[in-house]
């Protein structure tokens, strides 16, 4: 029976002041394990020294760096590293020091034990702001909703996985896609542990609000026709109370007169409202269509290979 082999996948921008604390901590922690393991880093078009340092470790052969063309996106930068991994259990963590490399061990006991397909974390005693902290609990809540899956921190990127949910993942070519989420339609077995978190360790965050608010639309348009749907519905709604304007009108037209109506002008606003709603009804209806259309035909590409840096040797993506 093959040995199993572990790789960890990491997106990388601008995180020049943490890389080489992170291989200080993350090397022992890889060859305690006793079994074949290889780091794939992932730079997303950092514009500070992060590539150089990046290509620097690839001296190192259970190193390898993969540079994409321009900024693509957290997400993306993982697709790209689980499209050249080779590994039975792939991990998943941030370059920023808040997921210890010393949780790794448990991660991969618990999904060897199990089995599972897929093993979430909690960030227990999570050391961000407030300002971080309530919209991840509001994308917490969010992807319970729309997986049904009831895991409790979908923020954390510390993550173990099976080769065959990275395989089906890595199938879908989704576009805008948010991986914890796409990981649980092809995972029959998940669970969750909880791990330590720890501040960052240099450099600044490069998730700003404005980030999370992008992953969250992209969480609800790649899982979800909700938006269209509260269109929709929210045309419905408005004709009726349209309709019910009206006979409101009508019977206060008949009791009070027509002075009290101000001459049929809120008769008209009531027509207005009438077809206001049908339109958006329409447009959400022709919406929903465009929309699937929309994801069924466009092809661009999530994320593009520049080079992958293997054990200083260099291969031209074409």
């Amino acid at each position: 029976m093959a040995e199993t082999k572990v790789a960890v996948v990491i997106p990388v921008y601008n995180e020049q002041d943490n890389l080489n604390e992170m291989m200080r901590r993350l090397m022992p922690v890889m060859r305690s394990l006793g079994m074949p393991f290889e780091i794939i880093f992932i730079d997303d078009g950092s514009r500070d020294g992060s590539l150089e340092i990046l290509k620097g470790l690839t001296t190192d052969q259970a190193v390898k760096v993969v540079e994409l063309t321009r900024n693509y996106g957290q997400h993306a930068a993982i697709m790209a590293g689980f499209s050249v991994v080779n590994a039975d259990i792939i991990i998943t963590m941030d370059a920023d020091l808040q997921n210890p490399p010393e949780e790794i061990p448990n991660l991969i006991r618990v999904i060897e034990e199990g089995p599972y397909d897929l093993v979430g974390t909690i960030r227990k005693g999570r050391k961000d702001s407030f300002f971080r902290i309530l919209p991840s609990k509001i994308i917490n809540m969010v992807a319970r909703r729309i997986t049904r899956v009831s895991m409790r921190d979908w923020g954390c990127m510390l993550r173990a996985y099976r080769r065959p949910v990275v395989e089906r993942m890595i199938a879908c070519h989704e576009q805008a896609t948010f991986i914890p989420a796409l990981a649980t339609v092809f995972a029959k077995r998940i669970t969750e542990i909880e791990v330590a978190h720890e501040e960052r360790y240099g450099g600044k965050s490069n998730y700003p609000l404005r980030k999370l608010i992008n992953l969250q639309f992209d969480l609800v348009a790649s899982f979800s026709n909700l938006p269209m749907k509260l269109i929709m519905y929210g045309g419905i709604l408005m004709s009726l109370l349209g309709v019910f304007f009206g006979m409101f009108l009508a019977v206060a037209r008949l009791l009070y007169g027509a002075q009290w109506a101000a001459e049929g002008i809120f008769t008209l606003f009531a027509v207005l409202f009438v077809f206001v709603g049908l339109q958006f009804f329409g447009l959400g209806v022709i919406g929903e269509y465009i929309g699937r259309i929309y994801r069924e035909v466009r092809k661009r590409p999530e994320y593009v290979i520049e080079n992958i840096h293997d054990g200083g040797r260099e291969a031209k993506i074409v």
